[in-house]
C-alpha cells in the first residue's frame, strides 16, 4: 500500500536490510542471499507501521515499556508522546525517566517536551513547574521531537513571555510545536493562537473545527481515544467537503489499558475512520505518512519506501485491519496478536514511587460543604459531565441543606480535589452531575489531569474519606468504596499514574473498576476517563482545582454557592 501515491500495488516485494527498507518492486530476487529470511505475504496487504500522532502514555496507566508491549501487536510502530502527566508530579526528572524508557523500546517512541505545568498558571498548583529553561535543555535530548500540546492558549493569544519563550526554544531547535486550542471561538483569538506557533490541534469536536484548523495552516488531529469520539464529526471535512486529506491526522490522545487490551490502538482508529466513510487508503495516510511529514520524519518513517525504517504490517483485510504480522526496524515484533520481542524496563527510583502526600488522615469533615447561615436551600454551580467528550457543562442546581451542610440531590453528587503533592491537607469541595451514582459510595483517583492531585467523587462523605486514605496507603491509583467495602482497586505506584505490571493485569483490574462503577449506578461510556478529567482547567466549561472552582470560559475562579433570588 503506497501512501505517497495512494495506490494499491499488487505483486510487489519488499527487501529489508539492517532495519531499513532496501527495495520495493515486482521482483526482489536480486536481494536474496544465503542468510536471507523470506516472509511469504500470501496475498496479504503490506502496510506501513501505524503512527499515533498525539498521545499520553500515562493515560494507559502503564509505563512506556508496558504500553509498547500492549500496542505492538496492534501494529503501532511509532508514537508521539507528551508526558505532561508525569511532568506535573515529578517535573523534568519525570519527563527524563519517560524519555529514557521510551528510547529502550523496540519501536519508535518520540517524546514531546511538556509545555504547560501548570496548565493554567494562577488557577491550579502542581507538584512541579516546567520552565522555558527546562524546555531548552530537553530540546538537546536524543528522543525529543518537539513541544507538547500548548494548553495555555490564552497565554499564547495574549503574548505571555513564558509561553512564547518555550515556543521559541522549540522552533530554534527546528522542532514541532504541539497545539491545544479548547475553545469554540474561531475568530481573532484563534488566528492569534496559530500565529504564536502551534502547528497542530486535537481539541476539535466538529467539522467546522477541523476545517478552521487546516485553513489556518495547522494539521487537524482527529482523536478516537477511550472516551473521545471526535473522528466521526470531523472527518466529513474530507469525506463530504472534499478537503485535501494531507492536512488531517489520526490520533488517540488518551487510551486506557482496557481499550488497548480489548479493542486495539491505532488499528482501532483507522477501522473507525473507514467505518465513518473514509477511503481506506486515505485513512491509512492519516495514520502514517501524514504524521511522519508533520514531524519532519518523512525520510524515516510513515511509508514502505527505500531508506525508511522497516516498519511494516501484514494484514488480510484492509477494512477490519487484523494485524497478522508486525515488523519494526526490520524485526518481527508480533504475530497474530502475540508479541515476540522484549520491552525493557527502566529501574524506576523510589522518588517516583512515593508521591501521595495528604498531610493528615482524612475524615468525613474534610468533605463538608457548609451552607450560608439561615438558608434552607442554595443554588450551586455544578460540573456537568458530557458523555464521550472532554468538555463539561456549567450547570446550576438548587440543593437541600441538612444540619447546616449542603447535600447532593438526585443526579448531583459531591466532588472533591485533594492536594497530594506537598501535604498541605487542602481539600476543595464542589458538586458534579452526570454519573448517576446511587447508594453510599465514593470513587477516588490520583490520575487527575493535569495537576494530578486526587479527585474524589461520591454520594457519602465517609466513603470519600475511606477512598482517599486508601490511595495514600497504596501510593496512588484508583479505588471505589461502597458501604465501607472496597469494590475495586487499581494500584498505580509510579507517580500515582502508572503501573509497571503487564497491560492485561492492569486491564483486568480496570475492568473490575468499570463493573463497580456500573454496580453503583453509572452507565456512562468510559466514565473513568470523565472522572479523571474533572480537574482539567484548560477545557471548558467548568472544572475543579486545588484553588477552587474554575469557569474555563473566562479562566476565572467562581463561587461554588450563589444566593437564591
Amino acid at each position: 500500500m503506497n501512501v505517497h501515491t495512494r495506490e494499491a500495488l499488487p505483486d510487489h516485494d519488499i527487501a529489508i536490510a539492517v532495519g531499513r527498507i532496501a527495495f520495493v518492486g515486482r521482483d526482489a530476487t536480486h536481494c536474496i542471499g544465503p542468510n536471507t529470511q523470506i516472509i511469504e505475504a500470501n496475498g496479504r496487504y503490506m502496510l506501513p507501521g501505524l503512527c499515533d500522532a498525539h498521545m499520553h502514555i500515562e493515560s494507559g496507566m502503564l509505563t512506556p515499556a508496558e504500553f509498547a508491549r500492549a500496542v505492538i501487536p496492534h501494529g503501532t510502530t511509532s508514537m508521539f508522546t507528551d508526558p505532561h502527566e508525569i511532568a506535573n508530579v515529578l517535573g523534568l526528572d519525570g519527563v527524563r525517566m519517560m524519555h529514557d524508557e521510551a528510547l529502550m523500546q523496540p519501536v519508535n517512541i518520540f517524546t514531546q517536551m511538556p509545555s504547560c505545568a501548570p496548565s493554567a498558571p494562577g488557577l491550579e498548583a502542581t507538584g512541579y513547574e516546567i520552565t522555558p529553561e527546562d524546555v531548552a535543555e530537553a530540546m538537546n535530548w536524543p528522543g525529543i521531537i518537539g513541544l507538547g500540546e500548548m494548553m495555555n492558549f490564552p497565554g499564547v493569544i495574549h503574548g505571555d513571555r513564558k509561553m512564547l519563550a518555550e515556543i521559541a526554544a522549540t522552533q530554534n531547535a527546528g522542532k514541532t510545536v504541539g497545539g491545544h486550542y479548547a475553545s469554540p471561538d474561531l475568530g481573532p483569538d484563534f488566528a492569534a493562537y496559530v500565529a504564536g506557533g502551534p502547528a497542530d490541534d486535537h481539541e476539535g469536536t466538529c467539522e467546522a473545527d477541523a476545517i478552521a484548523r487546516v485553513r489556518q495552516g495547522m494539521r487537524s488531529m482527529m482523536r478516537l481515544g477511550s472516551a473521545w469520539y471526535d473522528v466521526e464529526r470531523q472527518i466529513t471535512a474530507v469525506t463530504e467537503k472534499g478537503l485535501d486529506p494531507r492536512g488531517f491526522i489520526l490520533c488517540t490522545d488518551d487510551c486506557h489499558s482496557g481499550t488497548l487490551v480489548n479493542e486495539g490502538h491505532m488499528n482501532r482508529v483507522v477501522r473507525h475512520a473507514i467505518a465513518c466513510g473514509c477511503d481506506p487508503l486515505i485513512a491509512l495516510q492519516m495514520a502514517t505518512i501524514n504524521t511522519a511529514t508533520h514531524f519532519g520524519l518523512e525520510r524515516e518513517i510513515g511509508s514502505i519506501t527505500p531508506g525508511r525504517r522497516a516498519d511494516v504490517i501484514l494484514s488480510s483485510d484492509l477494512r477490519e485491519l487484523p494485524i497478522e504480522v508486525a515488523i519494526a526496524r526490520g524485526q518481527i515484533v508480533a504475530e497474530n496478536g502475540a508479541i515476540s520481542v522484549d520491552c525493557p524496563h527502566l529501574n524506576w527510583p523510589d522518588s517516583a514511587r512515593n508521591t501521595v502526600h495528604l498531610g493528615h488522615t482524612l475524615t468525613d469533615k474534610d468533605f463538608e460543604i457548609k451552607a450560608p447561615e439561615g438558608a434552607n436551600r442554595v443554588r450551586a454551580n455544578v460540573i456537568g459531565v458530557v458523555e464521550n467528550q472532554a468538555p463539561t457543562k456549567a450547570l446550576k442546581a438548587e440543593l437541600p441543606i441538612n444540619g447546616g451542610l449542603v447535600e447532593g440531590e438526585g443526579d448531583v453528587c459531591q466532588i472533591a480535589l485533594v492536594e497530594r503533592h506537598r501535604a498541605t491537607g487542602g481539600v476543595t469541595n464542589a458538586f458534579v452531575s452526570g454519573f448517576g451514582y446511587q447508594g453510599r459510595m465514593a470513587m477516588a483517583s490520583t490520575v487527575a489531569h493535569d495537576s494530578h492531585h486526587m479527585i474524589v467523587v461520591g454520594t457519602d462523605r465517609e466513603q470519600m474519606a475511606l477512598a482517599a486514605n486508601r490511595l495514600a496507603e497504596v501510593g496512588g491509583g484508583i479505588t471505589l468504596f461502597r458501604d465501607g467495602e472496597e469494590l475495586a482497586l487499581v494500584e498505580l505506584p509510579i507517580a500515582g499514574l502508572m503501573s509497571d505490571s503487564p497491560a492485561a493485569d492492569v486491564a483486568a483490574k480496570a475492568d473490575r473498576l468499570v463493573q463497580a462503577m456500573q454496580d453503583c449506578g453509572c452507565q456512562l461510556n468510559n466514565a473513568y476517563m470523565q472522572h479523571s478529567l474533572l480537574a482539567l482547567v484548560v477545557i471548558p466549561e467548568l472544572r475543579i482545582s486545588d484553588l477552587g472552582l474554575v469557569d474555563v470560559r473566562t479562566f476565572e475562579k467562581i463561587d461554588l454557592l450563589e444566593p437564591l433570588a
